[in-house]
């Protein structure tokens, strides 16, 4: 049992109907999201799966007379707000202690190195109507970026890379966004990084908005893209051994946002 992003989803109810209706098996699902229903007699039938915070769902089934069988992959959608449409309109302001963003590097080769920027604010606007007149601003402290490893990360910061002495800030800037498929979007935008300006691409989707238990209303967005260090002028490198660079050129970036509707 999943939800629509893929998470398990634990302690959802497992309930089998057989043909006259009646219980035949109930069960309920783990950590991971899995279950096993007891025996129940074969033929046809209708499971139920309710579970907290999501839509129930039902479909038919048919339990063989020996063996096991598989009910496949359920996926469930979370009440109370919209994943299939679009957020509603409004100013939303990321809430970053609930939002990440991240970029992984090659290393040597052969490994890659994880980081992530631990200092952030932005604003989505989605105005009445027409959402693809959409627009992002994001703003990022490049001195917020987090290895693990307290020797790399000044590296980073330093003039070989991020060079946060003299320009301080990540700004990302989107006045437009495209629907390419069901669920999923293009977001071009504007990436300035050392004062250089490219034109950066991110693959998006919306996951969903709805009710928080604070009295708001909260929208979930993941987007990639991937940046190459010379668009920017990042061109630091040093080379190993058969001459191995140490850090690739690519870096992809992965990014989770939570907004939260501000209030007219």
């Amino acid at each position: 049992m999943l939800t629509r992003e893929g998470w398990p989803v634990p302690g959802a109810a497992i309930t089998l109907l057989s043909a006259d209706g009646t219980q035949s098996a109930r069960t309920v699902t783990g950590a991971d999201g899995t279950f096993t229903l007891p025996p129940a007699p074969p033929g046809a039938a209708t499971l139920l799966v309710a579970a907290p915070a999501h839509e129930p769902r039902a479909g038919a089934v048919v339990v063989p007379a020996e063996g096991t069988w598989h009910t496949g992959e359920v996926r469930l959608r979370r009440t109370g707000g919209s994943q299939d449409d679009v957020p509603p309109p409004g100013s939303w302001v990321i809430d970053t202690a609930h939002s990440s963003i991240t970029a992984t590097a090659h290393h040597l080769g052969i490994s890659a190195v994880h980081g992530r920027f631990t200092r952030f604010t932005g604003t989505i606007t989605v105005p009445p109507g027409d959402v693809s007149a959409s627009s992002v601003d994001v703003s990022i402290e490049a001195g917020s970026i987090d290895t693990g490893n307290a020797q790399r990360d000044e590296h980073l910061r330093s003039a070989d890379f991020l060079d946060v002495a003299r320009f301080p800030q990540v700004r990302f800037h989107a006045a437009g966004v495209q629907r390419t498929s069901a669920g999923r979007w293009v977001l071009p935008g504007q990436l300035t990084l050392l004062e250089t300006t490219r034109p950066v691409q991110l693959e998006m989707t919306f996951t969903g908005s709805g009710p928080d238990p604070w009295g708001g209303t909260r929208a979930a967005f993941t987007a990639g893209t991937e940046l190459h260090r010379e668009d920017f002028a990042m061109n630091w490198n040093q080379a190993v051994g058969i001459g191995v660079a140490v850090f690739g050129t690519t870096l992809k970036v992965a990014i989770d946002v939570q907004a939260v509707l501000q209030q007219d």
